[in-house]
C-alpha cells in the first residue's frame, strides 16, 4: 500500500504532490479528492498476493462509480461488479471487457437481464429460484443462453454492523445450499442456462480472515455438488467486503497530527493474509479460477472529503465545530456510526480541545464526528475527512436542497475535476412545477 499518498509534509497535508489546501481554493468546498497513486497500489496489492492462482479481481462499483475511477481500474485489467443496469453502462463505458463483469443484486429487472445478456458478460448471479426462471425466459426470448452463477447464502457470520451483513441465514441476499442445488440441477439438459460459477458475499467491513475461510468452504462443497451432477464450473467467486480501519487513518509527520492518532483498534484485511487463507483452500482444484469483487479496501483510503468550517458554538456542555459539508454530503457517521478521522489541512498550534462536528442540514443525525480533539480552529480553516473514497459520494443526496458535491482526481503532481459540483438548476432539471 501507498501509506504516503496522503500525509502531512511541512505542516500541511498533501494528497500526493497537491496540497489540500491549493485544491479547496481552486475547486471550494465540500470537495471529494482521490488519489490515483493509492487506487493502483492497493489493486496491485491484490494482484501481488494472488498471483499464483489465475484469478478476476471485479472492482465492485458501489464502492465509487466515478467514470475516472472506474477506467483507472479497467486500464490495470480490472473486471466489474455491479448491481444495476447503470453500473453496467458505466463499467462498459470505462472500458471493462463484458467478458470480466458480474451481475448481482436481489431484484433485477427484465430490462437489467435483458441488458446483461446482450452485453455479454461473465455471469448473472441469480439470488432466487424465481430469478433463475426468469434469467431463462429472457435468454429463450432474445435466443441467447444466459451464464450464471448461484449466489450461495453460507450462513457465516462476518462479524459487521447488522446494515451490512449479508451471509447470514434470514438476510435478503443469496440462496441456502439445498436451493442452489436445485438451481444448477435445472441448468442441465435443455436448459438455456450456462452453469459457470457459483458466487457469495458474506458482508462489508469484514478484517478477520476467518469467515473467508467458512465461506470457502461452503463454495467447494457446492463445485463438488455440481461435478456430481455433471456440470464442471469455471469459478468461485468470494466476492468482497475487504474491511479497512477507519480509526487509526490519521496520515502523520505533524506534532498536531500525531496527537489526534486514534488507538490502533485492528487492522486492514491485507490482500497477502486473505491469500494466505484462499489460496490453500484451492490447491486441489487446478482447474477452478477465482473471483475476487474488493470495493471498499480499493478506494476507501484513497478519498478525502474536503470541508471548511463555518463557526464555533457552545451549547450546554457541548462544543461544536460547524462545517459546509454535512450528512447529505457523507451518510456514513449517521447511517452506521462510522468514525472517519477528521483533520485540519493546515493544524494550528495550541491545546487540543472535543467538539462535534456537525453540518448544515435540519436533522439532529447531521454529524461527521462525535466528541473529537481537534486543535484550535478558525472559521475559514480547511479540514480533511479521511478514508473518504468508498460509500461517500455514491451514497450522497440533495438532502435540504443542497447540490452534491464536485469530485476530484488527483495524479502526482496534478488534479482535475472529474465531476463538476452541482447547481440549483442540476436539483430542479427534472421537476414540472
Amino acid at each position: 500500500m501507498s501509506a504516503r499518498a496522503i500525509a502531512y509534509r511541512r505542516g500541511r497535508l498533501f494528497i500526493e504532490d497537491v496540497p489540500a489546501e491549493r485544491i479547496a481554493e481552486a475547486v471550494g468546498t465540500p470537495t471529494y479528492v482521490y488519489s490515483a497513486l493509492e487506487i493502483l497500489c492497493r489493486y496491485r496489492a491484490f494482484e501481488e498476493a494472488f498471483i499464483a492462482r489465475e484469478h478476476l479481481l471485479c472492482y465492485a462499483l458501489k464502492a465509487n462509480p466515478n467514470r475516472a475511477i472506474c477506467r483507472l481500474l479497467a486500464r490495470e485489467g480490472a473486471g466489474a461488479d455491479i448491481v444495476s443496469v447503470g453500473e453496467l453502462k458505466r463499467a462498459l463505458g470505462a472500458g471493462v471487457p463484458p467478458d470480466r463483469i458480474v451481475f448481482s443484486g436481489v431484484g433485477k429487472t427484465d430490462e437489467e437481464l435483458g441488458a446483461a445478456l446482450r452485453a455479454g458478460i461473465l455471469a448473472v448471479n441469480v439470488e432466487s429460484s424465481e430469478e433463475a426462471q426468469r434469467l431463462e425466459s429472457m435468454a429463450r426470448r432474445l435466443g441467447r443462453r444466459a451464464p450464471f452463477a448461484v449466489r450461495l447464502n453460507p450462513d457465516v457470520d462476518g462479524g459487521t454492523h447488522a446494515h451490512v451483513t449479508t451471509g447470514r441465514a434470514g438476510t435478503k441476499f443469496g440462496v441456502p445450499m439445498a436451493e442452489a442445488a436445485a438451481i444448477y440441477r435445472r441448468a442441465r439438459g435443455g436448459s438455456r442456462l450456462d452453469a459457470v460459477g457459483v458466487q457469495c458475499h458474506i458482508g462489508s467491513q469484514i478484517t478477520k480472515t476467518g469467515p473467508y475461510r467458512a465461506a470457502m468452504k461452503t463454495l467447494l462443497a457446492i463445485v463438488d455438488a455440481a461435478a456430481g451432477m455433471g456440470l464442471r464450473l469455471q469459478y468461485a467467486d468470494i466476492g468482497g467486503g475487504m474491511g479497512i480501519v477507519y480509526d487509526r487513518a490519521i496520515p502523520r509527520g505533524s506534532a498536531a497530527s500525531e496527537a489526534m492518532v486514534a488507538a490502533d483498534k485492528g487492522r486492514d484485511l491485507a490482500p497477502r493474509r486473505l491469500a494466505e487463507v484462499l489460496l490453500p483452500a484451492l490447491k486441489f482444484r487446478p482447474g477452478l479460477k477465482l473471483l475476487l469483487e474488493p470495493g471498499r479496501c480499493l478506494v476507501g483510503p484513497a478519498g478525502v472529503l474536503l470541508t471548511r468550517m463555518l463557526y464555533r458554538k457552545e451549547g450546554g456542555k457541548k462544543r461544536f465545530v460547524v462545517v459546509d459539508a454535512a450528512m447529505n454530503d457523507l451518510i456514513r457517521p449517521a447511517l452506521y456510526g462510522a468514525r472517519h478521522p477528521i483533520v485540519p489541512v493546515r493544524p494550528r498550534k495550541g491545546a487540543l480541545r472535543a467538539a462535534d462536528v456537525v453540518g448544515p442540514v435540519c436533522e439532529s443525525a447531521d454529524f461527521l464526528a462525535k466528541g473529537r480533539r481537534l486543535p484550535p480552529l478558525e472559521p475559514g480553516d480547511a479540514l480533511a475527512v479521511l478514508q473518504a473514497g468508498a460509500y461517500g459520494f455514491s451514497m450522497s443526496s440533495q438532502y435540504n436542497s443542497r447540490p452534491r458535491a464536485a469530485e476530484v482526481l488527483v495524479e502526482g503532481s496534478s488534479f482535475r475535476v472529474v465531476r463538476n459540483r452541482e447547481t440549483f438548476a442540476d436539483i430542479v432539471r427534472h421537476e414540472k412545477a
